[in-house]
């Protein structure tokens, strides 16, 4: 693997490191605030980017590429009511999308085998965003009705890992 398909796979190895983190520590807040099923998709979608991470990283090292994993800063403990948060899901879902799409331009020129992977994702990031806006969309409609946002946070809840 060269050093600049490397260096551009490391960063998306980044990005899902930073992904992964961030919607651990969303669940863990989400928890805490007793929003326990929507703290249960948050982990799912954590555990989803670790998946995502761990394919990128095998990927890099089948090509001989070498792997950086950089620290990550440390996340947020705070991330206000849950329709804040999940608007902060949608924001960074839209992020890795644009990242996802940046790095693909590159990649699948230079290596169409990388770039199979990668249009995987941003397929996938498709329906990524569309959760996260639904969610949003729920919990705006539910306004300050608590028994609203508690039977969204149930049904959150019922989300099962991908398998």
């Amino acid at each position: 693997m060269d050093e600049n398909l490397q260096k551009v796979f490391n960063q998306l190895i980044h990005i899902e490191q930073v992904s992964t983190t961030l919607y651990l520590a969303m669940s863990a807040y989400l928890d805490r605030k007793n929003f326990t099923g929507m703290a249960n998709w948050l982990r799912l979608q954590s555990d989803e980017e670790r998946g995502h991470l761990l394919t990128l990283i095998k990927y890099v090292t089948d090509k001989n590429g070498v792997v950086e994993l950089s620290s990550v800063q440390a996340q947020p403990t705070d991330f206000g009511t849950p329709l804040e948060t999940f608007q902060q899901v949608l924001e960074h879902e839209q992020y890795v999308t644009n990242a996802y799409r940046q790095a693909y331009s590159y990649i699948n020129q230079v290596d169409p085998q990388g770039g199979v992977i990668i249009q995987d994702f941003l397929r996938e990031q498709i329906d990524e965003e569309a959760q996260a806006q639904t969610i949003i969309d729920r919990l705006t409609l539910a306004g300050n009705d608590a028994s609203a946002t508690l039977l969204i946070d149930q049904e959150l809840g019922q989300r099962q890992a991908a398998g």
